[in-house]
């Protein structure tokens, strides 16, 4: 199995841990750091970056080259367009719809569909390509964009909770910071993200890649 996917796999069982904190269900009706989002919808949205995966892995292969991750965030919707906009409305919909069940059912859902994700993954073809949005994106690109998911949203989800973000391993958050500051220059522009990394006193107001 390819370094990745088992990046990814540490990835979502963190997911089953941060999810199963006893915090995270007592802030499960309260409003979450991120104002468009309660507590549970942030949790059931953070929960469906695993189910992604599964979904993705079941689902037949397109036709046609696959994208680069650079063509695949340029060619996002919701990763261009405001908080409000339909599509963005419909993904904080899906975390409602997801965490219906409360806290203990979703984080014994993501537990379940974790456990079928570490049967599943290795047996599929290094260069498997599955369709995202419709378009092809090689699987493991796909799983490096929910780690970079996983890895946010568990920050946003913690910080709603009052409790520590949960550290991610060097193989995990490595490749997340490296396609968030690939974005980030897509973004602003390599000397922006250069002077914020390297000069405080020329550093931009912000680089944020998403």
């Amino acid at each position: 199995m390819t370094a990745i996917r088992d990046a990814y796999l540490e990835a979502a069982a963190s997911v089953t841990t941060l999810l199963g904190d006893p915090a995270v269900a007592a802030a499960w009706d309260r409003p979450s750091v991120l104002k468009e989002f309660t507590v549970h919808g942030l949790a059931g949205h953070l929960a469906t970056q695993v189910f992604y995966v599964s979904r993705a892995i079941a689902a037949e292969a397109p036709d046609g080259e696959p994208l680069s991750l650079a063509e695949v965030y340029a060619r996002s919707e919701a990763f261009h367009v405001g908080i409000d906009a339909e599509i963005n409305v419909r993904i904080r919909q899906g975390g409602e719809d997801a965490a219906a069940g409360g806290a203990d059912a979703l984080a014994g859902e993501v537990a379940a569909v974790v456990d079928q994700q570490r049967a599943a993954l290795p047996t599929e073809p290094a260069d498997r390509v599955i369709s995202r949005a419709g378009r092809p994106l090689r699987l493991d690109d796909f799983l490096l964009t929910r780690m970079m998911e996983i890895a946010v949203h568990s920050d946003d989800l913690a910080l709603s909770a009052e409790i520590a973000t949960p550290p991610l391993p060097p193989q995990v958050i490595e490749p997340v910071l490296a396609l968030l500051t690939q974005l980030a220059v897509g973004r602003h522009g390599q000397t922006a993200v250069l002077r914020a990394l390297s000069r405080a006193e020329r550093a931009p107001a912000t680089i944020a890649a998403i």
